[in-house]
């Protein structure tokens, strides 16, 4: 893995924890992207060194996912399955599917087959084999919509 790779990996992993706080806490944006630049990215806490983030793919994740988040939504939701909403998935997978599902809308310059596997990775840093399997399952539902240009709802999963 090269280091920019991992830098990247850093900035996925880090932009979910940074969603999952405003969520949560309802962290203005501009106080939560300062508190990870400042505290988090590429620092020691709690004996626990945090790999060195690419801070502006990080910043480009968080406040993308923040703009454009009802058309994220509806993305994520028109793949769910009849009677799932975002609502009754765990507050951080919603997190990983909003990232994921971002980098697949707006950010061309990641392969689709890179994006879903990064988000893969990132679920199973906080789940078992299944939940990482529903992610994958659900960005690629999302990729082969927004990456092909099509337009239409394919099988719902929960």
């Amino acid at each position: 893995m090269t280091a920019r790779s991992k830098s990247r990996s850093a900035a996925r992993l880090a932009a979910v924890q940074a969603l999952y706080q405003m969520d949560m806490e309802r962290t203005p944006l501009a106080r939560l992207l300062d508190e990870f630049h400042q505290h988090r990215l590429g620092r020691e806490i709690e004996e626990a060194q945090y790999a060195d983030a690419e801070v502006d793919f990080f910043d480009d994740i968080v406040k993308g996912v923040d703009a454009r988040r009802d058309e994220i939504d509806a993305l994520v939701s028109g793949k769910l399955a009849e009677g799932w909403t975002l609502k009754r998935l765990d507050r951080t997978m919603v997190q990983i599917l909003r990232a994921g599902t971002y980098e697949l809308v707006a950010r061309a310059d990641v392969p689709t087959a890179a994006a879903i596997s990064e988000y893969v990775d990132v679920a199973h840093a906080f789940f078992e084999a299944r939940e990482a399997k529903f992610v994958n399952g659900l960005l690629d539902a999302v990729a082969r919509d927004v990456r092909a240009g099509k337009a239409g709802a394919g099988e719902g999963l929960a």
